[in-house]
């Protein structure tokens, strides 16, 4: 009597057989590449299934990403808000300190310190050269770029331009090893020579003679001495103060107020702004008036 289920082969026949037809498959792959276009047409097949299996870890991501930006564009808007408006009461001060200045000034025949043009840079590059503390803006002589201009950030100077293109300008920053700006204290107004050690978070005062008064946390802003910085910018702050008498000057280091680190928008000053012209040809007028009644 024949049985429902036929006996078929044993298990080791199958697996040699098995095994013999993968290394024949692996041989045709590798040697022939016999089914280069079946796995095409099978990657084809599947990459739909893949978009839709990894559609969920797309969308979280997405979700999470904008979740966080929304956060983040939420916390900035507040942190902006605020600090416009301290911005907008020390603006106010300010306004009524430079009009008493300039009264004081008119009062004791002192020339009122003139207004400053100003441009808005970017930052476009930075040097890789370990060895050199250098950046590339994208304002250049058709801005009016000019050769050792000043260039500051939010908070401080950064450094001043040393080459200038028809487009684009390179800026030297003050941490650079061959950089000095003169600066004085706002404590004392004891002048100083500050000079990069190509690092951005330090910079050095030269010959500091142990009998001079400077202490941690002083305020170094431009002295103004050189006329390539203008007077009263912020520059740097005293970190550190060692006194050591077997040597003939102190050693003297200060932290830039500048984030020459993470530098994006930048601030282009000229020395003087140049004059409106309906606000010259006002001047003139009343001065040719006082002139005629005088007569």
């Amino acid at each position: 009597m024949d049985t429902i289920f036929t006996r078929g082969p044993s298990l080791n026949n199958r697996l040699a057989l098995a095994i013999a037809l993968s290394v024949l498959l692996i041989f045709a792959d590798h040697k022939l590449d016999a089914f280069q276009s079946t796995r095409v047409y099978l990657n084809s097949i599947m990459s739909p299934l893949q978009y839709i299996a990894n559609l969920p870890k797309v969308l979280l991501n997405e979700s999470a990403q904008r979740l966080t930006s929304h956060q983040a564009l939420l916390a900035d808007n507040e942190r902006l808000t605020n600090q416009n408006l301290k911005m907008s009461e020390q603006l106010q001060r300010f306004n009524v300190l430079q009009a008493e200045n300039a009264e004081l000034r008119k009062l004791l025949d002192v020339p009122v310190k003139p207004q400053v043009r100003k441009m808005v840079a970017e930052l476009m590059a930075v040097d890789n050269n370990p060895f050199s503390q250098q950046i590339m803006i994208n304002k250049g002589a058709l801005d009016g770029v000019y050769l050792s201009q000043s260039v500051l950030d939010d908070r401080g100077i950064v450094g001043q331009v040393m080459e200038v293109g028809t487009t684009n300008s390179r800026v030297v920053l003050i941490s650079d090893v061959t950089h000095a700006i003169p600066v004085r204290s706002l404590r004392n107004n004891i002048r100083f020579v500050a000079t990069g050690n190509g690092a951005f978070d330090e910079l050095f005062l030269e010959h500091v003679p142990h009998s001079v008064d400077v202490q941690e946390g002083d305020m170094l802003v431009s002295s103004g001495l050189g006329e390539v910085f203008p007077e009263g910018y912020p520059v740097a702050r005293v970190s550190s103060v060692v006194h050591d008498e077997g040597r003939p000057f102190a050693t003297v280091t200060a932290q830039p107020l500048a984030r020459l680190d993470r530098l994006k928008h930048l601030l282009l000053l000229w020395p003087q702004q140049e004059p409106d012209t309906e606000t010259e040809q006002q001047a003139q007028e009343s001065s040719r008036a006082a002139t005629q009644q005088g007569e």
